[in-house]
């Protein structure tokens, strides 16, 4: 008889060679890292015996995964002393591994150890040429589509097919991975073909290893060579951990048996070797040199985090809750401010927003003065927990990406483009409808709202936020607004007021993203956004009124989306250079709050600021307001411009603005090299991607309104024009990267 057993406790099964379900082991095991309650099935194949189990390693939750064991497994023999000893001492098993155990011998042997990183099919670290198959039924079919949570363009495009299909359908079949050095593999992770219209997957397969392409050693359990069961359905990703893993540089997958057709995507779980005497091509050193905590927070972790930064420092830093999750987890809100929990009248509030997507979570990972800065690293803390429980291979595209209760969050928020349009349509105009400002309708109180999105919605009614980003993954592109089409198309060029200056955002973030400025990498799934300079109108691409829409038509705040990685969530290995290709983009975003033109809109007789005054710029027909104190911010680019304030009970005021280009920017040493440093520590340095300088602190000028006996009538005077240029220290100055002009803050 056999025993499956843990801690000394388990259940015998009668019939080993015919496969007997499984259906809960209860007790805790732990066992090289995988950790948590035994669910699945076990059975004999190939002279191995074969565990398919439902835990957790290294902290990601495997959503099925297969082990074998054979006789000839060192692990057989590793534990083999420690067992009898804890057993001899009336201990039962030691509850640190988690064995079989046979009547006649009693060998007890490990689950496999793999803490070993994907080899990068999904993150495109594996290139194109990498890849190569013994057939392929077209080119679309190609091996250079085998790569995990790769997605189909539709039926149309031929060339972007979901996975790599053989030409043939027989057991000579093969898809080969070049690692391009000598790797210890320890697993291969599979997944269906991407189709909506075709169901096609391996279900068992063959693995086989080659040092120079022409002899392949088949990878065997004694005499005999192990075949890998593979998929049964198709949404599922399966994992095969290898018993003792196998050194090589090559690696084969031979499919076996297949329901439909021999199509698969595929990655590859191994580590590089030492590599001394320089045999093998020498690859890029990817990284970063920022020493830095580059590992998945889950809830807790993250939350940790947070405080020992807020407590490390506290004199800059704020953590606040916005709202709860729908399972009450809390939506933590980092801020970064030279006095914080305080707007000061002046000072610009910037926000990023991550994790929409619960399991798009590199925003999650990347997430002064002159600026507050407000920093969500999860909207969708529920969402984020289930894909982190699956592992980042094993989440596949969809799992976590919505909600606990199923909602998508981007498609959550009110679609005030609707209301806008309608009300253009019907020329009601800016003075029976706002072009800004737009009111949340009243229809909008289903009980499909999730709770995470009305907490960003009362977050973004609370601050006076000017520039704002959405961090996704999935895809290489800076996406800005208008998402939504005004047309009921799939997809149409549809531009906001502000166009050229959302063009300006997206253009800053993709010319410094180190990935989207590669012109050597291939597209991510079948968009080529690179001949669009990697950005693109959210509604020429896919039509949502999304969030960026709605902060745009609600709120003062300018936002885009921000799709940072072709992988949602891309292998801890992977962090430190998705890193250091996002670093210097975040940045030099979140400087460009500072682009346009800033002032206080004060009372002539109280010199009290004046909330709710709205700002008019000619030609553009969208306005914005000012904030409780008075103070505003009008992003712009450089030109001469028509300003207007207006507010109710008193004369408005039109002035003109120039905001300057500056012409030669001034180039910048690294720190330890420029003798300006020292003198002017606000500089910043300009870098290889781009410059980065500080904006030196000024007060803003105000705008003063006289009150009014009564409503304006008649057409409005404009004061005599003037180019704009510091006066007396009530001018304010802002230091930008090149093209960025130099702001006066006055009407």
């Amino acid at each position: 008889g056999v025993w499956l057993g843990g801690r000394g406790r388990g259940r015998p099964l009668q019939n080993l060679h015919s496969p007997t379900p499984l259906t809960c082991f209860p007790a805790p095991f732990s066992c090289g890292g995988l950790t948590g309650p035994i669910r699945g099935g076990i059975g004999r194949f190939s002279e191995l015996l074969k565990i398919s189990a439902t835990g957790s390693l290294n902290g990601s939750k495997l959503a099925e995964c297969h082990f074998w064991m054979g006789p000839k497994s060192p692990s057989w023999l590793s534990c083999l002393r420690e067992a009898g000893r804890e057993m001899s001492q009336g201990k039962g098993l030691s509850p640190s591994w988690f064995g079989l155990l046979f009547t006649r011998p009693m060998i007890p042997f490990l689950l496999p150890k793999s803490e070993c990183p994907t080899l990068g099919l999904e993150s495109l670290r594996v290139r194109d040429s990498q890849l190569r198959a013994s057939s392929s039924k077209q080119d679309g079919y190609g091996p250079h589509r085998a790569r995990l949570n790769i997605m189909s363009a539709g039926p149309n495009k031929y060339l972007y097919r979901g996975g790599w299909c053989a030409g043939f359908n027989d057991k000579d079949q093969w898809l080969e991975i070049d690692a391009r050095r000598l790797m210890r593999f320890t697993g291969v992770i599979t997944q269906p073909l991407d189709s909506g219209w075709i169901q096609s997957w391996v279900t068992s397969y063959k693995i086989q290893f080659s040092n120079d392409t022409h002899r392949w050693k088949p990878y065997k359990n004694g005499s005999q060579e192990v075949i890998f069961p593979a998929n049964k359905k198709w949404e599922r990703t399966v994992l095969n951990l290898l018993p003792e893993p196998a050194v090589a540089r090559y690696i084969r997958i031979n499919p076996q048996t297949w329901h439909g057709a021999i199509c698969l995507r595929a990655e590859i779980v191994g580590c590089a070797l030492p590599d001394p005497n320089h045999i093998y091509p020498s690859e890029h050193t990817s990284g970063t040199n920022d020493k830095l905590d580059f590992r998945h927070h889950n809830y807790k972790e993250l939350r940790k985090l947070m405080k020992n930064v807020s407590e490390a420092c506290p004199d800059i830093t704020r953590i606040y809750s916005i709202g709860k999750s729908y399972r009450g987890l809390n939506m933590y809100v980092m801020e970064i401010s030279d006095n914080p929990g305080q707007h000061e009248v002046g000072e610009p509030e910037f926000r990023y927003v991550a994790n929409m997507h619960g399991n798009e979570v590199l925003g999650r990972e990347l997430a002064g003065h002159e600026t507050r800065i407000h920093l969500l690293p999860s909207m969708n803390p529920d969402g984020y927990e289930m894909a982190y429980k699956q592992g980042s291979e094993m989440a596949g595209w969809d799992t976590g990406r919505d909600t606990y209760k199923g909602i998508e969050l981007n498609d959550n928020f009110p679609d005030l483009n609707k209301e806008l349009w309608d009300a253009e349509d019907s020329r009601l105009g800016p003075h029976k409808f706002p072009n800004h400002y737009i009111p949340i309708p009243e229809s909008y109180t289903s009980p499909n709202i999730a709770p995470e999105t009305w907490a960003v919605i009362s977050w973004m009614q609370r601050y006076p936020f000017v520039l704002s980003a959405n961090l996704h993954g999935g895809e290489l592109v800076v996406v800005y607004p208008f998402c939504k089409t005004r047309t009921r198309k799939y997809k149409e060029l549809t531009p906001t007021p502000d166009d050229a200056v959302f063009r300006w955002l997206a253009t800053v973030y993709a010319t410094s993203n180190l990935a989207m400025v590669d012109n050597e990498r291939r597209v991510c799934h079948y968009d080529d956004l690179m001949k669009e300079g990697n950005i693109i109108n959210g509604a020429n691409w896919y039509s949502v009124p999304g969030s960026s829409d709605f902060s745009y038509l609600h709120t003062n705040c300018f936002e885009v989306t921000i799709e940072l990685s072709c992988d949602k969530f891309p292998h801890a290995v992977e962090l430190p250079q998705e890193w250091e290709n996002n670093k210097e983009a975040l940045l030099l975003y979140m400087e460009q709050i500072h682009r346009g033109i800033k002032g206080i809109v004060r009372d002539t007789d109280t010199e009290q600021g004046i909330a709710d005054a709205i700002i008019s710029v000619d030609s553009i027909n969208h306005d914005i307001r000012t904030a409780s104190d008075g103070d505003y911010w009008r992003l712009l680019n450089p030109g001469e411009y028509e300003v207007t304030a207006t507010a109710e009970g008193y004369h408005p005021v039109t002035q003109t603005c120039t905001p300057l280009m500056r012409t030669t920017p001034p180039l910048r040493l690294p720190p330890d090299q420029d003798p300006q440093a020292a003198r002017d520590p606000g500089q910043g340095w300009e870098g290889a991607q781009g410059s980065r300088a500080a904006p030196a602190p000024a007060e803003p000028a105000p705008t003063a309104l006289k009150h009014s006996a009564g409503p304006a009538t008649g057409p409005l005077r404009a004061r005599e024009g003037h180019q704009a240029a510091p006066q007396g220290g009530r001018g304010s100055w802002a230091l930008l990267p090149p093209g960025v002009p130099l702001v006066w803050g006055g009407l």
